[in-house]
């Protein structure tokens, strides 16, 4: 603390060596999650519009959303790589994507949906990168299950004589191949 030359009243020190008030330091956290709840309600934005983009077949919008080097993983019979199709304009398709749901977890933003016609579910995993899409993992007929790495302790991290644990909490799991009808392959992807 100093002393305030044009008062008598003691004022905190605010150098940036200073740790927060008590009161500042609840707030973090709070601050945090929003920025992060924020982050994800953009990047959900992002991926809905390619999906409303694709809906319309609005090229020049589609082409302002995907990165022009987008990275692609399928996962799925060649028969159903009706994205790329689309996206490339190979060939004409009357594949519609429809998400049934849309989830963000950061960069990475998780839409499935299905085609009860011809029993397809679809899972599109899409990382955002600064407003634009810059990867795409496409699963068709396959359960997905998302885990997220992460310290389970964080009371040590800087000690270098112990390695943190890690673990693998499931964040999101796909529900439609149960609609399709039929038995589906199993993967997890880790983010």
């Amino acid at each position: 603390m100093h002393k305030d030359p044009r008062t008598k009243n003691q004022t905190p020190s605010h150098s940036p060596f200073c740790p927060p008030y008590p009161h500042q330091i609840s707030k973090i956290p709070e601050l945090a999650l929003s920025q992060e709840i924020l982050e994800d309600s953009r990047n959900k934005g992002v991926v809905t519009a390619l999906y409303e983009a694709l809906k319309r077949r609005d090229v020049e919008a589609i082409q302002k959303i995907l990165a022009a080097d987008l990275e692609w993983w399928f996962h799925g019979p060649p028969s159903h790589q009706f994205l790329m199709r689309l996206l490339t304009g190979e060939q004409e398709s009357d594949f519609t994507f429809v998400p049934h749901s849309i989830s963000a977890f950061g960069s990475t933003v998780l839409a499935e949906g299905f085609d009860q016609s011809r029993s397809i579910a679809w899972v599109h995993a899409w990382t955002v990168t600064d407003g634009i899409i810059t990867q795409v993992r496409e699963y068709f007929n396959t359960s997905l299950t998302v885990t997220r790495f992460g310290n389970t302790d964080q009371s040590d991290c800087s000690s270098s004589s112990s390695i943190a644990s890690l673990n693998c909490p499931s964040v999101w799991e796909s529900s439609l191949p149960d609609r399709v009808g039929k038995s589906v392959p199993g993967l997890v992807l880790a983010i």
